[in-house]
């Protein structure tokens, strides 16, 4: 491997970044947080990090910790997003990584967890 020059941030992608995401929205106390590995699964994206907020200002603290810890630490942006905390479902898109940071509410109705149930869930505090 190549040293990167100095001050220079390796950008990761997969399962190294879904791992990011998830470990930056449980320093901001996300809930029920899930890795899933969405290869065979889905064409959207590898891997699906979902998780819960239980307030409006702890969605906005997960989502904007996600997206500045995984561009200051990995030099990574979300490519898109889509929603607003305010609309209780935001999905920050890192192509190989989608986030889903949901209120309790909206988690219990759509059951990402159940409609990918065939998915192989990554546990992720082991692997931090």
């Amino acid at each position: 491997m190549v040293p990167l020059p100095e001050g220079e941030i390796m950008a990761i992608q997969g399962k190294e970044l879904a791992l990011a995401c998830a470990q930056a929205a449980d320093d901001t106390k996300a809930e029920n947080i899930r890795i899933l590995d969405m290869h065979g699964q889905s064409n959207l994206a590898d891997f699906m990090v979902v998780c819960t907020g239980t307030s409006m200002p702890q969605l906005r603290a997960i989502l904007r910790n996600v997206a500045e810890y995984v561009e200051v630490e990995h030099g990574v942006k979300a490519v898109r997003t889509e929603g607003k905390a305010d609309t209780r479902w935001v999905v920050l898109d890192f192509i190989d990584v989608m986030v889903h940071v949901m209120d309790e509410e909206l988690r219990a109705y759509y059951c990402l967890d159940e409609l990918w149930k065939d998915a192989k869930e990554i546990h992720w505090q082991t692997a931090v």
